[in-house]
This record gives structure tokens, sequence and C-alpha cells, in this order.
């Protein structure tokens, strides 16, 4: 099978293609991160609400949409989706941490570190496996009318994380218009944070809290974990635990480098 990466337009379907549209916003997303490495701990604040605008939505198109297909289509599909939302699961959890510490601190670059590294991750496994076996077994006139309701799935789509939502339908699906509401208002909000006065910035930083509040207050709504399936949250931990030590040994290493080198 070919990756993603290395398909032209007319090999993926067109440019209405779900998956040419997928390419497209993971390569956005890999603007996004360099440009977030660039960035100020002022600066980064506004390059994350951008790449959340593209992620969540992304990812929950996929979870609607994509990922039941395949299920249906291949006979591993449920293996091939189950690691990739359990990706997403520790993407949504890790994001909601990160929103929580103070920007420029050791933890938020760690967690935000993490982050980076997962949605990597994630276009690799989409890009150099799910995607392509899903390819196999659709026509390129199938793909393109996939391409159209993936539009218009995204439209509905939250752009915050909400770790307590199922991955899967119909709980993620129920979630969808109440968080989007509240998602795209409390976007707004950040966005005038980032670019207005400073004399508005306490009000417009409660009314956000508010927001947060709210969303949070939606995913505990009844249904909202209706069709999750019980392992993601499990993996979510497991792999959270596996990836903060291989960060906790690589910075301990670059500690001890730095100590050698003064020492010198």
């Amino acid at each position: 099978m070919k990756s993603l990466s290395q398909q032209s337009v007319i090999e993926l379907g067109g440019e209405l293609s779900v998956l040419n549209r997928q390419k497209q916003d993971h390569v956005r997303l890999d603007g996004l991160l360099r440009r977030l490495a660039e960035a100020s701990p002022r600066q980064q604040h506004r390059v994350l609400l951008e790449m959340y605008r593209l992620v969540f939505p992304h990812a929950f198109a996929e979870e609607a949409l994509l990922w039941p297909v395949i299920r249906r289509l291949l006979p591993d599909g449920h293996e091939l989706t189950l690691r990739v939302e359990q990706e997403h699961q520790e993407i949504n959890e890790l994001v909601t941490r990160l929103e929580s510490l103070r920007p420029g601190s050791s933890e938020h670059e760690e967690v935000l570190t993490l982050v980076i590294e997962l949605l990597r991750a994630d276009v690799r496994d989409e890009e150099d496996d799910l995607l392509p076996r899903l390819q196999t077994k659709l026509s390129q006139a199938q793909l393109r009318v996939l391409g159209m309701a993936w539009v218009a799935v995204r439209q509905i789509a939250p752009t915050r994380a909400h770790p307590i939502v199922s991955r899967r339908p119909p709980g993620n699906v129920l979630s969808a218009l109440p968080h989007a509401l509240v998602d795209r208002c409390r976007d707004l909000v950040d966005t005038l944070l980032d670019q207005g006065p400073e004399a508005a910035a306490a009000p417009l930083q409660a009314l956000s809290s508010a927001l947060a509040a709210a969303s949070h207050g939606i995913e505990r709504l009844p249904g909202m974990r209706l069709g999750e399936d019980p392992s993601t949250r499990r993996a979510a931990r497991r792999w959270r635990g596996s990836t903060l030590l291989l960060v906790g040994v690589a910075a301990t290493a670059a500690a001890a480098m730095v100590v050698a080198r003064r020492r010198r």
C-alpha cells in the first residue's frame, strides 16, 4: 500500500475526495506545528487556538463518519480504528490538561511536547496504514461522496477537547451540536482576548472560563458516552504513562549533558 503522503491528488480521487481533504488537513497541521515550535509563550496560545479549530473537527469527522465505514469494510477494522481512537482520547486528555497550565512553565512545555508527538503519530498511522486500507475498498466516486459528507460533518463538529465524550457514535454525535455551539463562542471570546485591549482581559477571561465550565457540564449529560469502547480510556492511561516515562528519561539525559558540559 502507498502512503497518502506519496500520492498525487488524482491518485487520491481528486480534489473532492475524502483522502485528499485528509491530506490537506495534515499538511496544514504540519505547518501549524512548525509555527508552534518557533512561537513565544504569548504567541503559542494563538497558534494553539488555530490548531484546535483544525484538529478537533478533523478527529470528530473521522470518528463519526470514516471509522464506522472502516469497521464495516475491513475485517480488522475494529482494531485499526481503536488504536487511532486511543490516540485521539489521549490528545483530548492532554489538551484539557494543557489548558490548565501556565504558558511557559516547564510542565506546560512537557505536556505540549506530548501533544505534538501524539499528533504526528496519529498522522503517520492514518496516512501510512488506515486510510490506504480504506482506499483499497472504495471507488474514487465513493471517496468523493465521503469527501462531501466530510465537509458537512465538520460544520457541526466541536472545536475543543472533550475527553469525557465517547469517541464513537452515538455518544459523540449526540454531543456534537451543543459542544460545537459552546466551543465556537469560546473560540470567539479567546480570539478577542488575544487581540483586544488589556482592559478587557479580565471580563473576557471570566467569560471564557464560564464557557469552558458549560462545556464540561455538557460532557457529563446522559448519553454522551454511548457506544464507547471501554478500552479507550484504559489504553490512553497506559499510553500516557509510557510516554511520560520516555519524556522524563529524555529530559534527565539532556540535563545530565548540560551539567557535563559545564564541568568541562
